[in-house]
């Protein structure tokens, strides 16, 4: 039963794009960057939606690590290619333009793919998947991350949680959408966990010394000091396949680092040599694939949508009241979400609140009451 207090959509997308005005970021930016941390909130994924706002983008616009307004530079372009600099601005921000660039390629050429160096956190990856189904195409995206991942038989966190995420429009009231980390967590979820005091699940992270750590804060520090590691998707080791994750993690690192010459591994770490801050210099990458180019929309459409039917209709393990495909859970939470609002925990509030007041924007909220 939720019980934290409730703003809504209005409320918190007014006040989100005005903060971020306040910080520097152009409006028509900022408007984008509060669409992409509330589509997370709609989808019931928190790690990434209002509890991230303060800490991953003002807290780095105010250490100067992250550019407000964002600089875009093609380095390189093609009929169904293209090379972006983001400058260390706003990571949304460019993604947004480079797939507005893809989606106008693929509807001329059938496929599209490009790429972003020198970027920023972009938000929920399957945000940028979702504007390709909306177009009616696919579009499959990853990104590398600052170091988390140990690669398997090792304890040092090496990749990042490296999401690779693929969207399929269907001829349901939502698309498939498998959005997730490569690792059995992310470091996302772990911050939420810190912040509602929740330990992390034993399994989730191994330390240096191979042994599973579950107190949520400590994690964070020891992730930032290398004395920690997440599990790639699968598992310590072999014997559950966390090969696997470990694999897929290294795709995503390879395509986010090699199409555009950027960094990777633990020159994404975001600490100086001197031990200060620095910029990330993410890497991106998107592919569109366009399915007119192929027997047609419609036809994707439906097969797609009569796949995942026969998934769910498929027979029940004992005790389980269904069967859910990816991207249903985020669409059954928006339907219950959409009228009552962002639910804002404790912590968050105490964020939104020291910003307003940084700031001085006009701004009450329900949970002041």
């Amino acid at each position: 039963m939720e019980n934290r207090p409730y703003v809504s959509w209005e409320l918190m997308n007014a006040f989100l794009t005005d903060a971020f005005c306040a910080y520097g970021v152009p409006r028509d930016d900022a408007a984008l960057c509060a669409d992409v941390l509330l589509e997370s909130d709609r989808r019931g994924i928190e790690s990434h939606g209002c509890n991230r706002f303060k800490p991953i983008y003002i807290d780095r616009i105010v250490a100067g690590i992250q550019k407000p307004v964002t600089e875009i530079e093609i380095l390189k372009e093609t009929p169904t290619t293209v090379v972006v600099d983001a400058h260390d601005g706003m990571g949304m921000v460019a993604s947004s333009r480079t797939m507005k660039m893809l989606i106008e390629k693929a509807k001329t050429y059938g496929l599209a793919m490009g790429a972003i160096r020198n970027s920023t956190h972009y938000g929920i990856a399957g945000y940028w998947a979702t504007m390709a189904t909306k177009a009616g195409m696919i579009g499959l995206t990853g990104t590398n991350a600052r170091p988390s991942i140990a690669p398997t038989f090792g304890v040092e966190n090496m990749l990042g949680t490296n999401p690779l995420t693929v969207g399929l429009p269907t001829d349901e009231e939502f698309p498939f959408m498998l959005d997730c980390a490569t690792s059995i967590t992310q470091r996302g979820k772990i911050e939420y966990y810190a912040r509602i005091g929740k330990d992390t699940p034993a399994g989730m992270v191994v330390g240096r010394d191979g042994k599973a750590m579950t107190d949520s804060e400590e994690i964070l520090v020891a992730l930032n000091e290398k004395r920690a590691a997440l599990a790639p998707l699968g598992g310590i080791g072999d014997e559950l396949a966390g090969y696997k994750g470990y694999g897929y993690a290294t795709v995503v690192e390879i395509l986010s680092a090699a199409l555009q010459g950027g960094s990777f591994l633990g020159m994404l770490s975001g600490i100086a040599e001197n031990g200060g801050k620095k910029p990330y210099h993410l890497g991106h990458w998107f592919l569109v694939i366009n399915p007119e180019f192929f027997l047609g929309l419609e036809t994707f459409r439906h097969t797609a949508g009569e796949i995942l039917r026969q998934l769910r209709a498929s027979q029940k393990a004992p005790g389980e009241d269904r069967i859910y495909t990816a991207g249903e859970k985020e669409y059954l939470i928006w339907l219950e979400r959409k009228d009552k609002g962002v639910p804002v925990g404790e912590a968050v509030q105490k964020e939104i609140l020291a910003v307003r007041d940084a700031k001085k924007l006009p701004y009450h909220f329900p949970f002041e009451d």
